[in-house]
């Protein structure tokens, strides 16, 4: 009989740009002394309450990563608005190798504004509901960014920004030249990331800080990574110029065979 293992599931909460809310679901799993991400497991995610099948509001089964992105339904609007302060509850059934598990997460509802205010200032705001009524929170931190391809940039050397008395916090934006758009439109980025009691909040907005991006293109022009019949001269006189002396060489010896066998035929 196989010894099942330990599952531990971890839930947290994402609110982007106070439009759509998601939760992420990691089932986690001591292997070798080291927890490990464990796939394929199937998990149900309720709130408020596990033991009512219509506070189920989601399902899914956990990717090779070990994670499942799961979004929150507009059918759990009713439960939804009931209360600032939601508990979300996510379970699995026992499988042959590993034993039912259960993980929580209560959070208090939150959203984030982001703004620009005189000149290059960046001014975010957080906001966290209170009986009925959103009211700024104070010493929360917060990282303010500008969204890259490659992952957001800060928009200066201050790392995390921590709100006042207002919920709020300012910093300067100091990224010149900075790529954008053909328009040279750049998306600012407002986060809170991984609090414990408001989840992960997002928030951004656009602004005309960034170089144009204007895009040149070499298809019909001779250059090193060209499409075909386009590269450099020199590049294909150095090719050609191999392949004929290869052949030269190689034709120049059979024919010194050939004299050399017809001179032992004399």
């Amino acid at each position: 009989m196989v010894e099942k293992k330990t599952l531990v599931l971890g839930v947290k909460y994402y609110n982007d740009n106070n439009i759509s809310q998601h939760l992420v679901i990691e089932a986690k799993s001591k292997i070798d002394g080291k927890f490990q991400k464990i796939p394929n497991i199937p998990v149900k995610v309720f709130i408020n309450n596990e033991n009512d099948i219509n506070n189920l509001i989601c399902k899914g089964t956990t990717t090779e990563r070990g994670e499942i992105l799961l979004l929150i339904p507009p059918a759990a609007k009713t439960e939804w608005v009931k209360s600032a302060n939601q508990t979300f509850v996510a379970t699995n059934t026992a499988t042959t190798l590993y034993d039912e598990a259960r993980g929580e997460l209560a959070i208090t509802k939150a959203k984030l504004k982001i703004d620009t205010i005189d000149g290059k200032m960046v001014h975010a705001k957080l906001l966290v509901l209170t009986d009925s009524t959103w009211k700024p929170m104070v010493g929360i931190e917060m990282v303010l960014t500008v969204k890259r391809l490659g992952g957001n940039l800060n928009i200066s050397e201050t790392a995390t920004y921590t709100t006042d008395t207002a919920g709020a916090v300012t910093g300067e934006f100091k990224r010149e030249n900075l790529p954008g758009d053909n328009k040279g439109n750049l998306v600012l980025v407002a986060n809170v990331i991984d609090n414990d009691i408001y989840g992960n909040l997002t928030a951004e907005t656009t602004v005309p800080w960034g170089s144009k991006l204007i895009y040149t293109t070499n298809y019909n022009h001779r250059s090193l990574f060209a499409r075909r019949g386009h590269s450099p001269f020199w590049l294909e006189l150095l090719a050609y110029g191999i392949i004929v002396a290869v052949w030269g060489v190689i034709i120049y010896l059979v024919l010194q065979i050939k004299k050399i066998v017809k001179l032992g035929l004399e």
